[in-house]
């Protein structure tokens, strides 16, 4: 018989184990996760940024941000106009058009002209960590990624949100996808912290209704929203929006402990705003590592469960596998 030390013995172990694939989705931790406490205490300690946080100005995007102080921004989230004749009042849309709210505006000059100047505008008030989530549909891509360019924002992914428009089509294929592009002030130094073992750059992300209540023309999901939050601000990091809408960003930003500033055009909107804003307590929707875990896990216990199982064998819990 040939003795095997330690090391060899386990390394022994190791070949003998078979591979099991998946098995990494359930170690998986967040690199970075305060304590609801921590997160709290983020929110509270948050430097003076030279204005007033947590408020919706209505005012034009571009003049709003020429008043802010260069630098002040942790993370952007930005959904656009579209940039065609849209009100979101059209019967294709299926929705009642009583309840969308008037005055929606679109851009009355250049589309380019104007997104190369809110970008630039933007791009001075990103700290040097900063990123920015740029939503668009196809039909206006080209000049935001030119002026992404011109900004000197650097593409980090070109993320695709699936959903169903619910438009029929008859010559072309129906639109089922929003464009989301992260960008950066330095490639080399931004904020990113993964909270999934594998994050995809498709986000199949289902559309909420709430039927008749009062809505913009266009309104991003509070599940869209805070994915990019979680993945790209800490807590008490400053989030800014410039076309505010409906204020989402600001309603999730307040529910995981973020601090949120913006401009929206449409003053019809500031009763919506106000009520949105008001039914969300400040932290009410950050939850524990453990509770993010545990649901991480509950996923993909349905996709892979041999893995999960394995897992679970491996953290002492025989007798919960085995049932």
């Amino acid at each position: 018989m040939v003795d095997i030390d330690g090391s060899e013995a386990e390394s022994e172990n190791r070949r003998q184990r078979k591979y099991k694939a998946d098995l990494a989705y359930f170690k998986f931790r967040p690199k970075d996760y305060p304590t609801p406490d921590q997160a709290r205490r983020l929110y509270e300690d948050s430097p003076c940024f030279g204005f007033d946080l947590d408020t919706i100005r209505f005012d034009e995007c571009i003049v709003g941000m020429e008043k802010m102080p260069d630098e002040c921004v942790d993370l952007a989230i930005a959904d656009p106009p579209f940039g065609i004749d849209f009100s979101g009042k059209g019967s294709a849309y299926n929705r009642n058009s009583d309840l969308v709210v008037d005055e929606y505006q679109e851009i009355g000059t250049n589309y380019g002209k104007f997104t190369k100047e809110w970008m630039a505008a933007l791009q001075k008030k990103m700290k040097p960590h900063a990123s920015a989530y740029v939503f668009s549909g196809w039909n206006h891509l080209e000049e935001v990624l030119r002026g992404a360019r011109l900004a000197d924002l650097t593409t980090i992914n070109h993320a695709i949100w699936k959903y169903q428009f619910g438009v029929f089509t008859k010559k072309k294929f129906v639109t089922s996808h929003y464009h989301v592009l992260l960008l950066v002030k330095n490639p080399n130094k931004y904020y990113f912290n993964k909270m999934e073992h594998y994050p995809l750059d498709v986000w199949d992300i289902k559309r909420k209704y709430n039927k008749g209540e009062k809505k913009n023309a266009t309104t991003l999901p509070t599940d869209v929203i805070r994915r990019c939050i979680e993945f790209s601000s800490k807590p008490g990091d400053l989030v800014f929006d410039p076309f505010m809408g409906m204020a989402t960003t600001a309603v999730v930003a307040k529910g995981v402990w973020r601090h949120y500033f913006g401009f929206e055009l449409n003053r019809n909107l500031a009763p919506i705003i106000e009520e949105r804003i008001d039914n969300v307590s400040l932290g009410q929707d950050y939850i524990t590592l453990e509770q993010r875990l545990e649901k991480i896990r509950e996923e993909g216990r349905r996709k892979y469960k041999s893995a999960y199982n394995t897992f679970l064998l491996e953290s002492g819990v025989e007798s919960v596998a085995r049932s």
